[in-house]
């Protein structure tokens, strides 16, 4: 299958890409059957050949999610943008909606008994154990 994708290209930290047609199982640093045009993203500078795109793209080259929406911004295709990172950067403000619950049944209603208290210690108490675990630890590192 023919993929029309970037490959980059230029100093280190300093990269520009081409837009290459190559088979999507090919290192698209090899040897490319069509360079379509480039981009620099410091200059924002994006040059692309229409008509060899679109010559491609008829004979069956996908496009990669990148390569897709920048043919959109350049006019090359008439289409929707789709989503092209799939990173799940959570929100913190944002709270998961809650899971449905699950439909009780109302001939047979269970009894539940309410959890035993637990006992609650003292923060001088929780550093105590604390600190006789880190010295029995260094009794049994040292051998005595």
């Amino acid at each position: 299958m023919l993929k029309i994708r970037l490959a980059r290209v230029g100093k280190k930290k300093r990269p520009a890409y081409r837009f290459i047609v190559s088979e999507a199982a090919k290192d698209p640093y090899g040897k490319a059957l069509e360079i379509l045009g480039h981009y620099n993203p410091f200059s924002k500078v994006c040059e692309i050949n229409k008509e060899r795109s679109l010559y491609w793209i008829s004979k069956g080259a996908q496009l990669s999610p990148t390569v897709h929406n920048m043919f959109v911004d350049q006019n090359v295709i008439q289409a929707d943008k789709i989503r092209a990172s799939k990173s799940k950067k959570k929100n913190k403000g944002e709270e998961k909606p809650a899971a449905p619950a699950a439909e009780k049944s109302v001939e047979a209603p269970v009894a539940t008994e309410a959890p035993a208290p637990v006992e609650e210690k003292k923060e001088t108490e929780v550093k105590e154990e604390k600190s006789e675990k880190y010295k029995n630890k260094i009794k049994a590192r040292s051998g005595k």
